[in-house]
């Protein structure tokens, strides 16, 4: 028996492990380290090959290969300030069925070696196209939320019922910002449930992709290099 095993080579298992361990190490290599086990069992999956996400998690546990995705990121809402708060209209209704229906908006920062800067996005959920964004210095309303929305309706002109939803911010929240979008009565504001980032998922998950595809691998070290990085 034992001159048996001796002879027959790897088990069938033996050689599926290692063949499988290759291939996620080299998609995880050809993501410079991006994907966890979910985009990686994706990916081999387009490819032909059968393998479920629980044992490409388990692979990679077992070589300490870590996603980028795990890296915490720094927070730039304050709700704890008395602003009005608007009820949360959107209700994670993530698919409108037409251009400028729902937009959503978060801010989130990008560090570089003289200091920060902060990237206000505006996403039409139907296409989830970028429509307005802002890169500033300063977390002010005026360098903000504001630019972003004149190139927002700039690109896209709000001549029907439209949402905009955001979470809790200051900047959202304003008295400036809300003077300036009730200005068209075609707009109406909603606002995430407090400390819950599901409701405004989508902005969250763009941000999250954003800085792991472009942002982690490059060490900015000053403003006019992270402005230039065609963000």
């Amino acid at each position: 028996m034992f001159y048996r095993w001796y002879t027959s080579g790897p088990s069938k298992r033996t050689l599926e492990h290692s063949l499988f361990t290759d291939l996620i190490k080299k998609e995880f290599d050809l993501s410079k380290q991006r994907y966890g086990s979910t985009r990686i069992a994706e990916q081999l999956k387009c490819k032909g090959y059968l393998v479920s996400r629980r044992r490409v998690a388990k692979i990679m546990r077992a070589n300490n290969w870590v996603s980028k995705h795990k890296r915490k990121f720094k927070a730039t809402t304050d709700s704890n300030r008395k602003y009005p708060v608007c009820r949360n209209l959107l209700n994670r209704n993530f698919n409108p069925y037409r251009l400028n229906e729902t937009w959503v908006s978060d801010i989130t920062y990008i560090q570089t070696n003289q200091a920060w800067l902060y990237l206000t996005t505006i996403i039409d959920l139907f296409d989830r196209q970028v429509i307005g964004w802002s890169l500033s210095t300063s977390l002010h309303t005026n360098q903000t939320i504001i630019p972003a929305w004149k190139m927002a309706t700039s690109k896209r002109k709000v001549n029907r019922d439209l949402l905009f939803h955001s979470d809790r911010g200051m900047q959202y929240a304003s008295k400036a910002f809300r003077t300036f979008i009730k200005s068209n009565p075609l707009v109406t504001q909603s606002m995430s449930r407090k400390s819950n980032c599901w409701d405004n998922s989508v902005a969250e998950s763009f941000f999250k992709t954003l800085k792991v595809a472009l942002i982690y691998d490059d060490d900015f070290k000053t403003i006019e290099h992270a402005k230039n990085c065609h963000l």
